[in-house]
């Protein structure tokens, strides 16, 4: 498809709708509230998949090398079939062919900093004049392209503190946590790129990830190499299919089968509450105890129903022992383990338990801290991290917005602005040129600046007429996440 046809509607006459010898619309994409508790920064993250992706490989492939006579005659025949009778024109597609490249300016904050609400992550605007009409017309496929890997940047992010505040005061192994939270989302993603770019997001903070895809979406558009670096990995698990093709009546057989046979060794996920979870913990497990504690490797238990916290931590008013003591303890009865030089308990090496069914920031939180409470290290589990944490988002979550600000009218600048009477402030926008500086470490926006001081500042160039300028690697990326 054209890519010029990936776009909202209302948004192919806008270009008659300026006034007359417009000649430049600068606009900037911005987080402007935040709708989640405890989060006042937002990452920035996906821009270059943006510019690599539609501008570089799209408009190349499917508009600079299709015949221009073609691509005139496909958006006339959309754009007349979808309005009717109207003036839209082609005249500026063909321009815009003619010229071979998307005439833009980018400017950007490096990608994986965190940037305050209200405060700008890039601008862009056009650099011929004849073509202002096409900053503001990217404005819905950014849109819908970006928000979503910068909240899901976002929110690993803030699960990252979570586990590390508690490993740091309860668990040995630090490093672990890149493991503790997993990735879990893609079969409840809306679709397969919203997946890989989620993903993606998620991979900044962790390395655990049944995303495969993403592997690739990372090699291919943020230089990484999964020959040389952990881009994202996962172990061997089942699933309840697997579980029930052995029977409910044979189900110690199947766990059996799995830890001694089918994986002897290394690390293996198993689904364990197919039936009966507390069975699995009071009668399968110390039957085979032996074997577990024989191999080389880990079997990770894993529950996928119930109320998380009870689930792992136990459930203080459960009708049974089992209850009542929850995954971790009753593992810690069974294989035992070793006390760290903080006090905590730590499972045997053994032995482990995963939990990936509706997980939240707030459920993460509860398990660390009622297992702390317990007196047990939060490493003992893995949180699996699922589609209701990262697809259950919209753009609205961290109210993201792309809007103009200035603009020149025969080259002569005008500063623009939104500030709606009716709204809470949440739109108002800034006003004219922008340049961002740090203020303490932390990012901030001056506005209403002067294009010498725009120049300036801590955003810099990283795309210009048709070239990538900046090419950020995943590596770069997860450093720089970890300092901002």
């Amino acid at each position: 498809m054209n890519p010029l046809l990936y776009t909202d509607g209302y948004k192919v006459d806008h270009r008659r709708q300026y006034p007359d010898n417009t000649s430049l619309v600068y606009s900037n994409w911005t987080p402007r509230k935040s709708r989640v508790a405890n989060i006042d920064q937002v990452v920035f993250f996906g821009l270059q998949y943006f510019i690599k992706k539609y501008i570089l490989e799209d408009f190349q492939k499917n508009f600079f090398e299709q015949p221009k006579d073609q691509i005139v005659a496909q958006y006339a025949r959309r754009i007349n079939n979808y309005l009717g009778p109207n003036a839209v024109g082609t005249q500026h597609i063909a321009d815009l062919h003619d010229l071979g490249y998307i005439p833009m300016v980018i400017k950007a904050l490096p990608e994986g900093v965190s940037v305050p609400i209200r405060v700008p992550m890039f601008t862009m605007y056009n650099t011929k004049a004849e073509f202002f009409w096409l900053t503001n017309y990217f404005e819905t496929l950014l849109s819908a392209t970006v928000w979503m890997p910068c909240n899901s940047a976002t929110i690993a992010k803030k699960y990252r503190q979570i586990l590390d505040q508690y490993a740091e005061e309860t668990a040995s192994d630090l490093a672990f946590v890149d493991w503790q939270g997993h990735d879990f989302s893609m079969r409840g993603m809306a679709g397969l790129e919203a997946a890989t770019m989620s993903s993606a997001g998620h991979l900044l903070s962790f390395t655990g990830t049944d995303t495969i895809p993403t592997i690739d979406f990372l090699e291919h558009y943020y230089n990484a190499n999964s020959d040389h670096e952990l881009v994202g990995g996962s172990v061997a698990a089942t699933e309840h299919s697997v579980m029930c093709m052995g029977t409910n009546l044979g189900e110690l057989e199947t766990f059996k089968r799995l830890v001694t046979d089918v994986y002897p060794h290394g690390i293996v996920s198993i689904v364990s509450d197919t039936w009966d979870l507390w069975k699995v913990l009071t009668e399968y497990l110390p039957a085979l105890k032996n074997e577990i504690l024989a191999r080389d490797g880990k079997v990770v238990i894993r529950p996928d129903s119930g109320d998380p916290v009870d689930i792992i931590c136990g459930n203080p008013n459960g009708t049974t022992a089992i209850e009542k003591k929850g995954v971790i303890e009753s593992l810690w009865e069974t294989f035992g383990g070793t006390i760290n030089e903080k006090g905590y308990k730590e499972l045997d090496a053994h032995i482990g338990a995963i939990y990936g069914d509706s997980i939240t920031l707030e459920r993460a939180t509860q398990i660390c801290e009622r297992l702390k409470q317990k007196g047990f290290a939060s490493t003992n589990v893995v949180l699996g991290i699922g589609s209701f944490t990262y697809q259950y988002n919209t753009r609205d979550t961290f109210g993201f917005a792309m809007k103009a600000t200035y603009g020149e009218v025969e080259g002569v600048g005008r500063e623009i602005f939104k500030d709606p009477i009716t709204d809470d402030g949440t739109k108002k926008s800034a006003k004219g040129l922008i340049k961002i500086v740090k203020q303490n470490g932390t990012y901030a926006l001056i506005d209403q600046v002067s294009w010498e001081e725009e120049k300036q500042g801590e955003m810099k160039e990283v795309f210009r007429d048709g070239q990538l300028l900046i090419d950020w690697s995943l590596q770069e990326i997860r450093t720089r996440l970890k300092q901002f």
